[in-house]
């Protein structure tokens, strides 16, 4: 962190009280990205400001003590390494969602996937990127990304934790799928936004931040479980070869997709990726997608409870429970897909990518969408599927929040983050 001179802080927690999201909030106060220049007011002879050079601010160490209820320093380190993580992770979602798109280029977004883990032999990259997207039949998120200078890409990471940390039991539990959505910057497409609603679309990509910030906490931990994570990356701009309203395009799920709307292209990216983990994913029974998905979210729950859609009632009480371990709040939303999935009727394909009536679930609507490329020998087989909509938590005063992280960690069981020993 820049700044002068270090900083300590101490905490003093209930016995029982895990450490991992409390260093979360903490790392909050101290984002990473800054273009601000740094300059020291002096006097003129004739008693006026005036500034000097510029004055650069050193790298600070930020120390955390924590305490337990009887005042001694807490030095387990299964639980201390899981604070060090979740902080780390929440760091890196928030720096990625404060970063201009001018910089974070899906181009570049990718490159921080490949820093954070070339190095690391128990994780896999694949990625597939423009006109390879369309060639393999990844309509969404290609026919989105198109327009734009940098190409769209959907990043597949794998991560298979070490034998060494795996017991019997963890070697039975099945693989975790998340997926986040990477809109880098969202103009609206040729739907386009306006003045004041186009400024922050550089948080579109938060769904991105937060599942990639989660998963490597989760890695750095060697979480005792498979994990994936697949990003779809892409800018929403307006050019020559935009994606236009009236446009057919069809998803990897083999559905097509009128788009009526190309302001809501979150879904049509999200649909893609979830329709190649369910398809393709034998070992994972569970599919976690996160996405700044509508404005509807914070009329639904709030600007501090993401809305949460998913398949299992068991599920959405798990992950109520994981929100509230670890911070990131969370709220069940209306489910009804055999009520709402009229609302995306079209005379010319299987569907339009926008609702007719916006005042009828919409939020719901949207998760639907989604919901309704996911294979069906998956639900056959009674996989699982939670859709996270964290558009208002994602920001807070202009700043990123690194929600997810927690939520994340929570949901795969990271050691030592959501429970003392």
């Amino acid at each position: 962190v820049k700044g002068k001179g270090p900083v300590r802080i101490m905490v003093c927690v209930e016995d029982e009280y895990p450490l991992g999201p409390i260093a979360g909030a903490i790392s909050r106060a101290f984002p990473a990205f800054d273009r601000k220049t740094k300059s020291k007011k002096t006097k003129s002879d004739a008693g006026e400001d005036e500034e000097s050079e510029e004055e650069e601010e050193v790298e600070r160490m930020i120390h955390v003590t924590f305490l337990d209820s009887k005042g001694r320093v807490v030095k387990n380190e299964i639980e201390i390494n899981a604070a060090r993580e979740a902080a780390e992770g929440v760091r890196l979602a928030c720096r990625l969602v404060d970063t201009h798109p001018e910089e974070l280029t899906s181009t570049a977004f990718a490159q921080e996937c490949h820093d954070l883990f070339d190095d690391d032999d128990t994780v896999t990259i694949e990625e597939i990127i423009g006109e390879e997207l369309k060639e393999k039949g990844y309509g969404g998120i290609y026919n989105v990304g198109k327009g734009a200078t940098h190409p769209p890409r959907l990043v597949i990471m794998t991560y298979d934790p070490p034998k060494d940390v795996l017991t019997e039991e963890d070697e039975e539990q099945s693989a975790i799928t998340l997926v986040g959505k990477g809109i880098v910057y969202d103009t609206g497409g040729l739907a386009v936004k306006s003045r004041v609603g186009m400024c922050g679309m550089k948080h579109d990509m938060g769904g991105a931040a937060g599942v990639l910030g989660g998963f490597a906490a989760a890695v750095r931990l060697r979480t005792p479980r498979k994990i994936r994570l697949m990003l779809c990356l892409a800018e929403n701009a307006i050019g020559p070869k935009s994606v236009r309203n009236d446009d057919i395009i069809t998803q990897y799920s083999g559905k097509t997709v009128e788009i009526n709307n190309s302001d809501a292209e979150g879904r049509l990216v999200l649909s893609d990726a979830v329709a190649h983990a369910t398809q393709h994913f034998d070992d994972s029974d569970l599919v976690i997608d996160m996405a700044t998905l509508t404005g509807a979210q914070l009329v639904s729950t709030g600007k501090t409870h993401a809305a949460i859609l998913t398949n299992k009632e068991e599920l959405e009480q798990t992950a109520v429970k994981a929100g509230l371990a670890s911070g990131d709040l969370c709220y069940p939303l209306l489910y009804a897909p055999e009520l709402l999935k009229k609302e995306f009727n079209s005379k010319v394909a299987d569907m339009k990518n926008s609702v007719k009536d916006r005042s009828n679930a919409q939020c719901s609507c949207a998760g639907h969408f989604i919901e309704s490329h996911i294979d069906s020998d998956y639900i056959a087989r009674d996989g699982g599927w939670l859709h996270v909509d964290m558009a208002g938590p994602g920001t807070k005063a202009e700043r990123g929040t690194g929600y997810g992280v927690g939520l994340v960690l929570s949901l795969v069981g990271a050691p030592g983050f959501a429970s003392r020993s």
